[in-house]
């Protein structure tokens, strides 16, 4: 039987004096306090927060206090083993008593962890969906159910749940058992990532209906959005990690494996420290790239999507994305592991008419139906309109989710608004060269054709097929060919256009191809322009090399550098990135102040009584060297 809530001061007095005795902070952000204090008193949540907003604190609290009320064991749902074994250790490194059970464990340690669930001994628990719905899990679950020891289910990474998440895994669907089974536990589901459609489906398939749903603001201010036109996606890459983000950590996503391998070589072929991560390469290979990248300083992790969701390195200085993603949430989930400090970083994209392409054949071959492929276009269109966009990045991505807001003055088209141009005229003459390709040769042809005739080039194709002898061949002699393609990535995007992938990407007229020819659907186009203009980069000579905060005075940046020094041997020691055992704010706090006794520690964020015992004579003694 489920214990009665305490009343909702004392609550609030518990979920603080956790906060600070175990985490070190002195005060909640945003939402945080709202969401634990709701869950603490039984509460179902729905909870949508930025990554790097807090979400684990959302959970982690309400698990501590409900275990100290008598209400027993919080079992945490995640798909990802890295990140269990990174949040058990850092609740170690708390004081609290957390483990995982997933298949890194040798059958007699897994053996040893349910045990001690059995018993009780165990605050948090973390698994995978696919082993908190086997029968044995299950079963021990019922047990501590049984016994009024079953305290909460935390869902993490929700959007799994969902057909329109942009990961989608069957496995979470199964997860409605929790409330079949176990209807007097409370429930939360949290994600970093969700439109409307998918906190929908959220809802409907873990049946938490009657939830209450925290949305935070989605914008991340300090992530400044650049979005440029394909050229030569790699020498641009190089041109914006040497310019801005040199001895930085960061991630470069690419969309096929053989391309993580090609740009990784690259990278280091240019002295950049880089290593790539793909579900082709071997499990320890992966494991090691990942373990090297969390827990080293200035590693660039070139990957596949199979790599990033639960990374919660707080120092990711910028985001590339190479190939365009397929869908703003993925985009947004993706792009915001960068910052995760809050201090400045990088959202940069590459794309060009290939991707539109790509992802459009990738739709349309899909074995799905119909009207989910619609739904897979509109959620494309919707990227596609931010990657063309003349106005504020920022305000187009909140608008995404339902969020207003004002131009952010720190995205590409904020501080370097590009110049328009009208290209309805363009569109209806590539349009008509189209209708004229077909008509004549009663067959369809590829993109590079159809602008080799509107910009009347007599190339063999051309000649081959009497293609000079159309009305529209040469007319568009005005036009250059990045001109042309924007034109095609508009129509492709508003399906004006649409690319066969069965007849090897030739391009085909739909209904809407005959009111943009009428003029009655206007195009407007960015200027293509090559790279940012100088006033969009920041001055950041070597940014990455000596990583110590400015704000520092001489001494206290020695003090900071010997914190950090000593910070990796313990991490090394432990096995665990170097920020569980203190963020870089913490090691900066304790260097300005410059403690002489445990006293002036006290109070320093992220400093908790569990930390403070553990290492506060060694942190003593390195600030006095």
């Amino acid at each position: 039987m489920i214990a009665a809530s305490p009343p909702h001061t004392e609550l609030s007095v518990a979920s603080h004096d956790i906060l600070r005795e175990v985490f070190g902070y002195d005060r909640f952000r945003g939402p945080q306090e709202a969401i634990v204090e709701h869950v603490i008193a039984g509460g179902d949540a729905l909870v949508l927060m930025p990554t790097g907003g807090g979400k684990s604190l959302c959970y982690q609290i309400p698990a501590i206090a409900r275990q100290r009320m008598g209400q027993g064991i919080t079992i945490v749902i995640s798909p990802l083993i890295a990140l269990m074994h990174d949040q058990v250790g850092a609740l170690h490194e708390a004081g609290v008593s957390a483990a995982f059970l997933n298949s890194t464990l040798s059958g007699e340690e897994a053996s040893a962890v349910e045990k001690r669930l059995l018993r009780g001994d165990i605050t948090l628990l973390y698994a995978a969906p696919e082993r908190v719905t086997t029968p044995r899990f299950l079963a021990q679950l019922d047990s501590l159910y049984e016994r009024g020891y079953l305290s909460l289910f935390a869902i993490d990474e929700a959007h799994c749940v969902s057909q329109w998440g942009h990961d989608f895994r069957p496995e979470y669907r199964a997860l409605t058992v929790l409330h079949e089974r176990f209807a007097n536990v409370p429930r939360m589901a949290l994600t970093a990532t969700a439109d409307a459609l998918t906190r929908e489906d959220i809802l409907d398939r873990l049946q938490l209906q009657e939830a209450r749903a925290f949305v935070s603001s989605f914008d991340r201010p300090n992530i400044r959005y650049t979005i440029v036109e394909k050229k030569d996606a790699t020498q641009q890459l190089l041109r914006f990690i040497s310019r801005e983000h040199l001895g930085d950590a960061g991630i470069v996503y690419c969309q096929s494996r053989k391309r993580v391998e090609e740009i990784a070589q690259t990278l280091c072929d240019e002295g950049i420290d880089a290593l790539p991560y793909h579900a082709g390469l071997d499990a320890k290979v992966r494991q090691a790239n990942q373990d090297r990248f969390l827990r080293a300083e200035g590693i660039v992790m070139v990957a596949t999507i199979a790599f990033g969701m639960g990374i919660d390195k707080p120092d990711v200085r910028f985001v590339a994305h190479l190939d365009m993603p397929k869908n703003i949430e993925g985009y947004y989930q993706e792009t915001g592991r960068a910052g995760r400090d809050g201090e400045p970083a990088d959202a940069w994209m590459s794309y060009g008419l290939q991707d539109v392409v790509n992802q459009r054949r990738m739709i349309d071959e899909s074995p799905a139906g119909e009207e989910f492929k619609q739904g897979l276009r509109g959620k494309l269109d919707a990227l596609l309109g931010l990657a063309e966009a003349t106005d504020c990045r920022r305000v187009r991505l909140l608008h995404y989710f339902g969020e207003a807001s004002g131009p952010c003055g720190n995205c590409d088209n904020c501080l370097s608004p590009p110049a328009v141009w009208d290209g309805t005229d363009a569109a209806r003459k590539l349009l008509s060269t189209i209708y004229r390709v077909q008509q004549q040769s009663g067959i369809s042809f590829g993109a590079g054709h159809i602008m080799d005739i509107l910009r009347g080039k007599s190339t063999e194709k051309v000649a081959q097929h009497g293609h000079e002898a159309l009305s529209t061949f040469g007319i568009g002699t005005d036009l250059s060919e990045v001109q042309l393609r924007g034109v095609l990535r508009q129509l492709i995007a508003i399906g004006a256009v649409e690319v066969d992938a069965q007849a090897f990407n030739t391009l085909q007229l739909t209904d809407l191809s005959r009111a943009v020819l009428k003029g009655k659907v206007p195009v407007q186009l960015r200027e293509s322009v090559s790279t940012p203009v100088g006033k969009t980069k920041r001055a950041t000579t070597a940014r990455g090399a000596s990583k110590v905060p400015a704000s520092l005075d001489a001494a206290a940046q020695d003090r900071f550098t010997a914190l950090k020094a000593w910070r990796g041997e313990v991490a090394r020691e432990h096995n665990l990135p170097a920020y569980v055992i203190f963020h870089d704010a913490t090691l900066a706090a304790i260097a300005e102040r410059a403690p002489q006794s445990l006293d002036d520690l006290q109070g320093i964020s992220g400093i908790g009584a569990k930390k403070l015992e553990a290492y506060g004579e060694e942190v003593l003694r390195v600030v006095s060297i």
